[in-house]
């Protein structure tokens, strides 16, 4: 069962209620948003892009025990790894 199953029984705009045509329209879709589950992105992911990849709960638990061992986030190390991966090739690394 999908986890989004009961979104389908809901109808469109049964959420919230249309706002009045006098109030601030930034202050309305504030509230729409909210209301909706969406919110600004954190800081730290304001211009920035996510990139995602599966792997094996091996590749996993490796990759977090090496961040942990090294004292850096997991974050830091995929970035380092891709910093690796484009120098391998021949492009300019990017860094964080």
């Amino acid at each position: 069962m999908s986890r989004f199953a009961n979104l389908a029984d809901k109808p469109i705009g049964a959420a919230h209620s249309a706002p009045s045509p006098a109030s601030d329209t930034r202050k309305s879709s504030s509230v729409e948003r909210h209301s909706l589950g969406a919110s600004a992105p954190a800081p730290s992911r304001v211009g920035r892009k996510a990139i995602a990849a599966y792997f094996s709960p091996q590749m996993s638990l490796a990759m977090h025990f090496c961040a942990r061992k090294q004292g850096i986030s997991l974050q830091a190390l995929m970035a380092e790894a891709f910093d690796d991966v484009l120098r391998k090739y021949g492009e300019s690394p990017i860094g964080t």
